[in-house]
């Protein structure tokens, strides 16, 4: 049974589970991706040119022997690329041996020094992460709209991006983003940033949806008790509840057994999670359990809601 699929803002239907890639090793990911289209029906990838895995994720889409028409392929704009998208898109295009993404997404909206003194975390000489504070959005978003006009990408979008940071690219887009991915899960709701989201017929995307390694996500006695009430398991009502709420979920694993059950069990999930299940797991965070697990040491006021992580300072 395919996964079920949500309509973006211009028309394209975008497979509402996909295979997350992050953190997947290089020598994993190949047969995790051939095995997630052969084997366990994803039509959805989503990688990135700051995995540093991208060559082996086009090793296993072409394993796959899936034809390239049929895959959902989502790639990532990296920081020190802000001002050079063109150039990123063409190695990540040659890096999964396409010649067009489905969706091309800002990774983070914080441009770095493209001239720094390392390619991916820049820094200056007080260690600090080196970002380029005269580059605008708006820019990035220009070249990034013109990749859709050149036909190189099908659908653009951003990632980790709050209200304040949309603010600095949606007053002059041609393109509105037809997505934002985000950490979302029980315990990182983000519920204004999605009812804005709504507003603006932005479609949310989830990474991390099962919180990190060692998630307590994963044994909540909430969640627990409404996996054992349907007979699924709590990572199945985790992604269940994103797809019940239209939220594209991107659950990453270089299992099998965990790739295929990541599949099936959030479609039984779907049709089994009742209103009850639904407004009980969207108040857990409210309950005091609010926990965002991805928070990079970014030296810039991002704009997010709970974002507990200190502001980084420079060293002596």
């Amino acid at each position: 049974m395919p996964a079920p699929s949500i309509k973006l803002n211009n028309g394209v239907e975008i497979p509402a589970i996909g295979l997350g890639t992050w953190q997947s090793k290089p020598e994993e990911v190949v047969s995790a991706v051939s095995y997630a289209l052969k084997e366990a029906g994803y039509r959805h990838i989503d990688c990135a040119w700051g995995y540093s895995n991208e060559k082996e994720v086009g090793q296993g889409i072409k394993q796959s022997g899936v034809p390239r028409s049929e895959i959902f392929i989502t790639s990532k704009l990296w920081g020190t690329y802000h001002s050079r998208v063109e150039e990123a898109l063409d190695e990540t295009l040659a890096n999964l041996g396409t010649d067009y993404l489905d969706l091309y997404l800002i990774h983070w909206p914080v441009p770095m020094n493209p001239k720094g003194n390392h390619p991916t975390f820049p820094t200056l000489p007080n260690g600090l992460r080196d970002v380029d504070h005269s580059w605008k959005l708006s820019d990035t978003w220009k070249q990034m709209e013109a990749m859709v006009k050149k036909g190189k990408v099908k659908t653009i979008g951003i990632s980790n991006f709050s209200i304040k940071k949309m603010d600095e690219i949606l007053p002059t887009a041609e393109i509105i983003p037809a997505v934002n991915q985000l950490e979302l899960h029980p315990y990182n709701p983000q519920h204004e940033l999605l009812s804005y989201l709504h507003s603006k017929g932005i479609v949310p995307e989830a990474y991390s949806p099962l919180g990190s390694t060692n998630s307590p996500l994963l044994k909540d006695d909430v969640v627990v008790r409404i996996a054992q009430k349907h007979s699924v398991q709590p990572s199945d009502v985790l992604l269940g509840w994103l797809v019940a709420h239209d939220i594209v979920a991107l659950p990453k694993s270089v299992t099998p057994s965990r790739i295929a059950s990541n599949m099936t069990g959030t479609i039984s999930a779907v049709g089994k999670l009742d209103k009850e299940d639904i407004v009980e797991l969207d108040g857990l965070a409210a309950s005091g359990k609010q926990k965002r697990f991805i928070m990079p040491p970014w030296p810039v006021d991002l704009g997010f809601d709970n974002w507990t992580a200190p502001m980084p300072t420079a060293k002596e």
